[in-house]
């Protein structure tokens, strides 16, 4: 009697366990019909916080979002959440679903994966004082010197081993305080990307203190990625976003957005 119960007992169990297994993938996919998303709010063209009272994000990638999460059939709320060191542990944690817009790196591919291909490129570059000449022709010539880029930013691979090994780097919280520490003469020079350095050199009233330097240190892709800790995060959720993001390259919508945020900021850093 008792082992007729035992497996009467264990055939519930195991029931229990299929139809719990069997309603998994479509509770997951109720409580995925939204996905958060954030990204370097000190980044025009591609992406800047509004204005100081709101964590509501302008520019050329809340474009791509929104048009992705159109053909996503999915809304995609784009924040921002703080910081751009902030905004990757936010992902890395998994309190926000997805980046827009960042370089990969074999240690952020450690916490989230990359969709393929990247909706845009972008440049990073040395600048340097407007008034004071810097011999430079590579990376090599900024070994020795001392430089400052922002917390947790990234330029290539590639770059970075190489930064990490030669160049002597301080590291704040933004790229306001780094070109102020530029004019101020406390740093030789600064590493940051060109489009972004140009707007807010704009912005900030720097344009004629500071200067890019040529050739550029990298030129990398920015991609969508999605948290190791989502639980959003699934093949065919990356599938949808990889097709989605190759049609609109394809179509020249990623650079139009580019494109027409360039002339948005333009305005707002001409008044």
């Amino acid at each position: 009697m008792k082992n007729i119960i035992m497996r009467i007992f264990s055939l519930r169990t195991i029931l229990f366990l299929v139809l719990v297994a069997g309603l998994l993938p479509s509770a997951i996919a109720r409580e995925c019909k939204a996905l958060s998303a954030t990204g370097n709010s000190e980044y025009p063209p591609y992406l800047w916080r509004a204005n100081t009272q709101s964590n509501r994000l302008d520019g050329a990638i809340k474009e791509i979002m929104a048009e992705l999460a159109k053909r996503l059939n999915r809304k995609i709320e784009l924040k921002h959440v703080g910081s751009w060191s902030r905004a990757q542990l936010e992902v890395k944690e998994g309190r926000v679903d997805l980046i827009a817009g960042a370089f990969y790196t074999v240690p952020r591919n450690q916490w989230m994966d990359y969709v393929y291909p990247a909706f845009l490129t972008t440049r990073s570059v040395v600048w340097k004082k407007a008034s004071k000449e810097m011999a430079y022709q590579g990376r090599s010539d900024l070994v020795g010197k001392l430089g400052v880029t922002v917390i947790n930013n990234s330029f290539g691979q590639s770059f970075d081993e190489y930064s990490n090994k030669y160049l002597s780097l301080e590291y704040v919280a933004s790229l306001e305080q780094a070109f102020k520490m530029l004019a101020l003469d406390r740093v030789d020079y600064v590493l940051y990307e060109k489009n972004p350095g140009l707007a807010y050199a704009s912005k900030l009233g720097l344009s004629h203190q500071v200067s890019e330097l040529t050739p550029a240190i990298s030129s990398e892709g920015l991609y969508l990625t999605i948290s190791h800790n989502s639980k959003c995060n699934t093949g065919k959720l990356r599938g949808e976003l990889a097709k989605h993001l190759r049609a609109m390259n394809g179509e020249g919508y990623t650079q139009k957005a580019l494109q027409k945020s360039q002339k948005l900021w333009d305005q707002i850093a001409s008044h």
